[in-house]
């Protein structure tokens, strides 16, 4: 894990760097000629174009998780990592395509295409490992019970362009300091790369980058029991390339060009989706540091750093104070108190 996080020197200054290891080659999935042609078509990418009409799209579906029900979810990078390895598990599962995901360390977003009773069944077995693993490397039981998971149907080629940027923005827009198309946790540094390169997050390289498939006893490691036909899957240090599981190619096909992804990824709003029944926080502060605020304030009025102790009365005081002193949004410091925005967003 050191060696993971000491990069060299002549890569730290660079936001992206060129990797031939791996070249641009259709998406690892297993989508057979028949099924791609339906997908393009179910998502409007066969249709012409027709001024001021709007192409209908089928099958097509933004899941979500309540970001208010927990604190967090990922608690560090060993965490968002087996989190991006475990999409590609779960994947093999299900007869689901992901056009677009974000791994967020308080909830999460995915752009999907299949069946709803498919991609609703993927949802919640992700979760539901993802609660299991909470639990196996934080002590933390049934910590997912509690977060609901929200879906809304895609029906248009519009708003499926203006949701996958919203996705894709998600840690731009909470104020965690990267580039949207940088984040490493999600599908944002995929999309319109150079072709036979594939454009890398800094993040990523140790030195020791590697093109090599999995094989033997490090793939089962890797993969944890889930369906294998043994082909090959790439990595990119000890996590699996994101490509393998998410259709970048189609999505491109989708904005048609680059210039028309940036269009949609500068027009795209909160409230584009809000008002479909997204779910939107608005923050003043990026979350890590207002979780620090409020340690900090937990500890001056009662002595601790845990808000999991205090009563409810004691929470509506934090939650009261955090408010006077960041005017943070009301969503983030019910969250941060472990408080139902809906029943304290008049009273903070």
């Amino acid at each position: 894990m050191q060696k993971w996080k000491n990069l060299s020197k002549s890569c730290r200054f660079l936001p992206y760097i060129a990797l031939h290891f791996f070249q641009r080659c259709p998406t690892c999935m297993k989508l057979t000629r028949e099924k791609l042609l339906r997908m393009e078509t179910d998502l409007g990418i066969n249709a012409p174009y027709q001024k001021g009409f709007d192409v209908p799209v089928r099958n097509c579906w933004h899941f979500s998780t309540d970001g208010n029900a927990v604190d967090v979810i990922f608690y560090d990078e060993t965490d968002f990592i087996e989190g991006m390895n475990r999409i590609y598990i779960v994947l093999q599962e299900y007869d689901v395509v992901i056009l677009s995901f974000v791994l967020m360390d308080n909830h999460l977003h995915f752009i999907l295409y299949g069946s709803f009773e498919e991609c609703n069944r993927f949802m919640h077995e992700y979760v539901r490992r993802l609660s299991w693993s909470i639990s196996r490397r934080h002590g933390e039981r049934r910590k997912m019970d509690p977060v609901s998971i929200s879906h809304q149907a895609v029906e248009d080629v519009n708003y499926l362009k203006t949701v996958i940027c919203y996705t894709v923005k998600n840690p731009s827009v909470a104020g965690i300091g990267y580039n949207a198309l940088d984040y490493p946790w999600s599908s944002g540094a995929l999309y319109f790369r150079k072709k036979g390169l594939w454009s890398s997050p800094f993040w990523t390289l140790d030195g020791a980058v590697s093109s090599e498939r999995l094989t033997g006893r490090c793939r089962n490691k890797v993969l944890k029991g889930a369906p294998d036909d043994g082909s090959p899957v790439r990595m990119v240090g000890p996590m699996i390339f994101p490509g393998e599981y998410v259709a970048y190619e189609t999505v491109e096909k989708i904005y048609r060009t680059c210039k028309g992804f940036h269009y949609f990824f500068c027009k795209s709003r909160e409230e584009s989706v809000e008002e479909r029944g997204g779910t939107i926080s608005h923050l003043s502060l990026p979350m890590q540091e207002m979780r620090q605020h409020k340690n900090d304030v937990c500890q001056e009025l009662f002595g601790t750093m845990s808000a999991k102790s205090l009563s409810t009365v004691q929470r509506l005081r934090l939650a009261r104070v955090l408010k006077s002193r960041y005017n943070s949004s009301v969503k983030q410091i019910a969250r941060l108190c472990g408080l139902v925005y809906d029943e304290v967003k008049e009273l903070i």
